[in-house]
């Protein structure tokens, strides 16, 4: 059995907050579309090619005749071009979805979104036909009274699948971090467990966790957010905030007790996070902005 990598934390951290000090603080923020609507809770990569990389995104969005998912192509410097999809007729429209992750180790690409009051949506994306249908629709197991979910993401660990989720929190409200392993046959997650997690900055108003990634070394990133209303002001951090591995067939989190902002933002309230692989990858951050809309920044 694979040791759980204790060192990981530290060589992520150094890795990413290495990278911060070049030119990548130049880049700009993108706006992909103004307005409450399309403000962007969550995001995962859908194709990465020489020139140019699409993500599939979802609104936290409450009201009939908004949307719930898109697909964002960005090329170059070019601004992001935004294409709405449509939710299947023979499904309720979710409320608030508020995550989005990739579903690794199945035949072909699934995703599943999450809501902040914990109902997940499994579902398929037809990238030809542009559109998705829905393969299940769940509960999170064991959600306490006042819970408020705005990330959920799922990976595999040690050739186990777990569920990563977290209760946002708010000021002297710590953000509640679960995970568990699932099963993608029963939709049922077991061996949960949890933390409380607060973070150092933003230092007011702040939800400690606004969203989160885990990569294949069970590296736990997260964002965290301001959130001071329709019109801001807003501020975001990006942290490393652990690792996941296996010890003796259980799921462990390892929490790091140092954190260290590796990315700041100022003016944007990010919600979303995708981790992008290979020479041309690098961190993504979508924000809702509330009455100021949805935009990305790249640090590449």
């Amino acid at each position: 059995m694979r040791q759980f990598p204790t060192f990981l934390i530290a060589l992520a951290a150094w890795v990413t907050f290495s990278l911060v000090s070049q030119p990548v603080l130049c880049q700009q923020w993108r706006p992909v579309r103004g307005g409450i609507p399309f403000g962007i809770s969550g995001m995962v990569l859908l194709t990465q090619q020489s020139d140019s990389t699409s993500f599939l995104v979802v609104h936290d969005n409450k009201q009939k005749n908004q949307g719930r998912l898109a697909i964002i192509t960005i090329k170059g410097k070019d601004s992001p071009q935004y294409f709405p999809l449509k939710w299947p007729s023979n499904t309720p429209l979710p409320v608030d979805l508020e995550s989005l992750t990739t579903v690794p180790g199945t035949s072909e690409p699934t995703f599943m979104a999450a809501t902040s009051a914990g109902k997940v949506y499994h579902f398929r994306l037809d990238t030809s036909k542009q559109t998705i249908s829905i393969l299940k629709v769940f509960d999170l197991q064991n959600i306490a009274k006042g819970s408020n979910f705005e990330a959920f993401a799922v990976q595999s660990i040690d050739k186990q699948l777990i569920a990563v989720w977290a209760h946002r929190g708010e000021d002297n409200d710590p953000a509640v971090l679960t995970w568990g392993r699932l099963d993608l046959n029963t939709y049922q997650i077991t061996s949960i467990s949890s933390v409380k997690f607060k973070v150092p900055f933003p230092v007011s108003v702040v939800r400690h966790i606004s969203d989160l990634k885990v990569d294949s070394a069970g590296i736990l990133f997260i964002s965290s957010a301001t959130d001071n209303g329709n019109d801001g002001p807003f501020e975001s951090a990006v942290y490393a905030a652990g690792a996941f591995g296996s010890r003796e067939q259980q799921i462990i989190f390892r929490q790091n007790s140092q954190l260290v902002p590796l990315y700041r933002f100022k003016y944007h309230k990010v919600e979303a996070i995708e981790l992008v692989p290979g020479q041309n990858g690098g961190l993504i951050v979508g924000s809702d902005d509330e009455n100021m809309g949805g935009s990305v920044y790249l640090d590449w």
